[in-house]
């Protein structure tokens, strides 16, 4: 279980874990993790968005600022690279981001504290079922996913989590639900001015079916022909319409459907793992690399 997003309390102690956790690799994923969450993932300086971000001290070194992380912001390269060793005040002209800046670089991050207790309320519950739970931190989570070079995804993130050596066998698609309810009481679709533009039935099931049943459709004729497995969205003339991983089949008839499993409020899809563009030839020998370079203690 990934207890806490970051570890707040190791970020400014050095009793806690020695001074080989604050000056080694996993500390600086745990500093980025802190800082990416308090500046909202974007430039302090331009508000610059989904671009590679850099650790900028708001005291230059060069001036006597520390590593601490209330003097530590983030910045775009652009704007890293401009400001160098100047000092903030003189580099930043807008008076109200200036003063944003240095209000915001001591301001304690109170919203991730609250989610971190929270987590500890989870791990309670978790430890009284009598199962093996292990916990870690986001920090840690990210730096165990670097290092084996796997892509970003949720399942990857759930896998990496603790103490990890190696994975193996992690190119496969992954089942994912979302929680999606069991309907609605309102019967009229409205457009955005409020006029209706539809109506529900007045039954929930139509021919034994409803809307979020998973079904499989086998049609032998036609332009649908073809066996057509995914959740089914139920029409009043018996003609649905199924959703299915290709994208969705209209006016598929109620009598070519099999149900395969009722609604239960959660929508199942089944994810392939994509190739994204930070994934290159690394992310294929991670496996072997994991078993080379084992986790911290």
């Amino acid at each position: 279980m990934e207890l806490v997003r970051f570890d707040m309390q190791a970020l400014q102690s050095q009793d806690i874990a020695g001074v080989e956790y604050q000056q080694g690799a996993l500390f600086g994923y745990e500093v980025r993790e802190y800082l990416l969450e308090k500046w909202g993932r974007r430039c302090a300086y331009c508000d610059a968005q989904d671009v590679p971000l850099q650790i900028e001290h708001v005291l230059a070194k060069a001036r006597g600022g520390s590593n601490r992380v209330s003097n530590l912001t983030l910045g775009c390269g652009p704007c890293n690279l401009k400001k160098g060793g100047r000092d903030v005040r003189g580099f930043v002209k807008d008076k109200a981001r200036l003063a944003r800046i240095l209000a915001r670089a001591k301001t304690p991050l109170r919203d991730a504290a609250a989610v971190n207790a929270t987590r500890w309320v989870l791990l309670n519950a978790l430890r009284t079922t009598d199962l093996n739970v292990e916990i870690g931190s986001g920090g840690r989570t990210k730096w165990n996913r670097t290092r084996l070079g796997l892509p970003k995804t949720h399942a990857l993130d759930a896998a990496c989590v603790g103490t990890v050596h190696a994975i193996f066998g992690w190119q496969r698609p992954t089942l994912e639900l979302k929680c999606s309810g069991r309907g609605s009481y309102q019967r009229t679709r409205l457009t955005a001015y409020g006029f209706p533009r539809g109506y529900l039935t007045r039954q929930k099931r139509i021919h034994g079916f409803q809307t979020g049943d998973r079904v499989r459709a086998t049609v032998l004729t036609g332009k649908k022909a073809g066996t057509h497995v995914g959740r089914v969205a139920v029409r009043a003339k018996g003609n649905f319409n199924i959703q299915t991983p290709q994208g969705v089949v209209q006016g598929i008839a109620h009598r070519h459907c099999t149900m395969m499993q009722r609604a239960d409020g959660y929508a199942y899809a089944t994810v392939p793992l994509k190739r994204g563009k930070d994934q290159g030839p690394a992310q294929q020998q991670g496996a072997y690399r994991a078993s080379c370079c084992p986790s911290p203690a």
